[in-house]
Order: structure tokens, then C-alpha cells, then sequence
């Protein structure tokens, strides 16, 4: 199997103040792990890169593996499934440099130093875990177009790295992925990754042939819900277990902060009628989430107060406060302070109010959580 070329070699990152900043942040933690590692003599390993993650492992729009979801420059491009199997890709050159690099030490990509599959190993003797098919989960892109534009997400850089500028998955290729992820037993899709799923034309194809494949499948989406605006674009997202609404603010005002391009009426109204299309019939799933990223310009709270009470009017299941560093002037310093934890309950994302009514309410969504960090 050939060698992969690194496509950041082919295109250099737009870059916004805050992204300057948060490469500055990784260089620094990258410097301070790989020392660690010489001082040390303990190296790290990849949970992603071998089997162990829920998360990060990444199909793109133009079917290359990404060994991370956050590969906005390429640089964790592992291999391009229109020349090679997944299997050929995951244990190929180009993976096993990188568990390589990890197991003496180094960080062979600047976001290793933020990822939350990066492990250290137990001892100076010990040996990183034998590698096996991920099985737990796996992020699918079915598109990096995006109808908004995040303050924090560099996806344009990212659009512009796609092979053939294949920025939409073809029906096609999505009936492969869904037997792909059928044939590795996979237990967790997240359909999510640098684009809008509902900006996709044929969501309500996909969707279905991904189910029928998956029958079992804990199958997640993330979507900022302006565009889930249809009765046919809501039934298929039934075939959905989990849905995040990323909305994060209770006006527009607040909401275009970050999110700009969006529109927070759309997208609470979009809630809305998504919650009463399920309830209808009479369904549970898919549980519906609002995901307010904490900023400091959301986080006052009354803000909090309104955004429980608006998530409990529309009957969503859940609505979650998510700690974010990017961008660094909207860091939430009521969160760092500590002054959040009378909201609900901790969880991995931060803190998480169960909005579902009495006898369901405390009980688990599923078996099994991805354990995604957010940085």
C-alpha cells in the first residue's frame, strides 16, 4: 500500500486570531508532553488508533480516514478509501507511524496534545495495547458544507482539503459506508463532523439505508437546526437515537456571537416542532438535546434560567452546559470559577439538566456514552 501524502502540504490553513492562539497552545503542550515523555521514559498511545475510542476516527465527505475529529489541515489523514480497505488503512504505514511516534514519546501531530484518545503508558517498560478494529464507534461526515459559521471551527480550511472537492458524500458511497460500519460491528455512528447533516439534499435517503444497515446501532447526530425544518427532513431524523441541537444563546443576538450566519428563532422553533413530530408517535427516541456551549457572554444566570425553562417548554429530553477554550476570549469564567454546579448534574460535557418526565428522568439513554472532550 502506498503512502499517503500529507495534504496540509497542499494548502495553507486560513487562519483566525483565535485558531493563531490555539496553535500556540498546542506547540506549547506538545513541547511540555514530549518532555515529559524524555524525562520520563514513559511514551502515550492513541485510544483511537487502537480500538479503544468511542469517538474520533473519522470517514470524511470524500471518503478519506481521518485519525481524529478535529483534522482541519490534513495532518491526520491516515489514508482515502476509494484506493484502499478501511483494514489496509488502519493498520497501514501511515497509522502505525504515528502509534510509532506516540509509543517513544513524541507527538507526531500538533492535536494529539489535545485529544482526549491520547494515553500515557503505565510505565517506561510498558508496551501500548495491541491494536484492534475500532468497534465502539466512529464519526461519518455525510458533508463539510455548512450553512453557518463558527467562530471556533475552521471547517472552510478543512472544505478546501477535500479530494476532488468532494464536499458532499454520494448516495453511493454513503450504502458503502453504512455496509462498512455493518461489517466492523460498529456500536456508535456519529453522523457529525465539520458540515450541517441537513444541508445534505438526500438526509432522507441516508438515513434510512443507514438505519436498515445498522439496525442496532446507536447512530448520534449534531446539527445547529435551522435546516431541520421539514416534515420529510424530521422523519428521517427519527431513524437518529440521539440528537444534539447546538444552540447557544436564548436570542439571536447572543446566538450570532459565535454562531455566525445562524438564526436562533429558526432554530428553536425547529426544536420545537421536532419534539412534538416525535411525541405523536408516541416515540422516545431519538432523545433530543439542546447543546448550549458556555461562553461568557451566555453564561449569566438568568441566561441559564431562561435557556432551562425555553428547553422544557419546547419538551426536549435534556439540555447540556459545555465548557469550551475556543475562542479564548469567550471562555466562560463563571463556569472555571465554579459558580455552575447547582445546574443539574456533571456529566463529560459539563453539566446536564434531565428535562424527561417522571419514571424515564435519572435513567440512561443508552448502554454506552461517547466520552467526546471538548477543547
Amino acid at each position: 500500500m502506498a503512502t499517503l501524502q500529507n495534504p496540509a502540504k497542499r494548502l495553507k490553513p486560513k487562519a483566525r486570531f483565535n485558531w493563531v492562539v490555539s496553535d500556540l497552545v498546542r506547540k506549547v503542550l506538545v513541547w511540555k508532553y514530549e518532555w515529559q515523555a524524555k524525562i520520563s521514559g514513559r511514551g502515550y498511545y492513541c485510544g483511537a488508533l487502537h480500538g479503544e475510542s468511542e469517538y474520533n476516527i473519522t470517514i470524511n465527505s470524500d471518503r478519506t480516514v481521518s485519525c481524529n475529529c478535529q483534522d482541519y489541515d490534513g495532518s491526520g489523514h491516515i489514508g482515502d478509501l476509494r484506493k484502499n480497505s478501511f483494514e489496509e488503512i488502519y493498520f497501514g504505514p501511515v497509522a502505525q507511524k504515528l502509534r510509532d511516534d506516540l509509543a517513544k514519546g513524541l507527538m507526531p501531530i500538533p492535536i494529539c496534545a489535545r485529544c482526549g484518545d491520547l494515553k500515557r503508558l503505565a510505565s517506561r517498560d510498558a508496551k501500548p495495547p495491541p491494536t484492534k478494529l475500532p468497534h465502539r464507534g466512529m464519526l461519518l461526515e455525510n458533508t463539510v458544507r455548512c450553512n453557518v459559521d463558527c467562530t471556533g471551527c475552521a471547517r472552510e480550511t478543512a472544505a478546501g482539503l477535500r479530494v476532488d472537492k468532494e464536499l458532499l458524500m454520494s448516495l453511493a458511497d454513503m450504502q458503502k459506508m453504512a455496509d462498512l460500519m455493518s461489517r466492523l460491528g460498529m456500536r456508535q455512528i456519529f453522523y457529525l463532523n465539520l458540515g450541517e447533516p441537513f444541508l445534505s439534499p438526500t438526509i432522507g435517503q441516508e438515513l434510512p439505508l443507514l438505519r436498515k444497515k445498522n439496525p442496532g446501532c446507536r447512530i448520534v447526530t449534531s446539527t445547529n437546526g435551522v435546516l431541520l425544518n421539514t416534515d420529510a427532513k424530521r422523519e428521517a431524523a427519527l431513524n437518529f437515537s440521539h440528537i444534539f441541537l447546538s444552540v447557544h444563546g436564548v436570542t439571536d443576538e447572543m446566538s450570532e456571537k459565535y454562531m455566525h450566519r445562524g438564526n436562533f428563532t429558526k432554530a428553536y422553533e425547529a426544536m420545537q416542532a421536532m419534539a412534538e413530530f416525535r411525541n405523536a408517535r408516541g416515540l422516545t427516541e431519538p432523545i433530543l438535546e439542546w447543546k448550549y456551549l458556555l461562553f461568557n457572554w451566555n453564561d449569566h444566570p438568568r441566561h441559564i434560567e431562561r435557556a432551562i425553562a425555553m428547553a422544557r417548554a419546547a419538551k426536549l429530553d435534556f439540555i447540556s452546559f459545555w465548557p469550551t477554550n475556543n475562542p479564548f476570549y469567550g471562555i466562560s469564567w463563571r463556569w472555571r470559577l465554579g459558580m455552575m454546579k447547582h445546574i443539574g448534574v456533571a456529566s463529560w460535557k459539563g453539566r446536564e439538566v434531565d428535562l424527561r418526565p417522571e419514571g424515564r428522568r435519572g435513567t440512561p439513554t443508552h448502554p454506552f456514552l461517547a466520552q467526546a472532550a471538548v477543547v
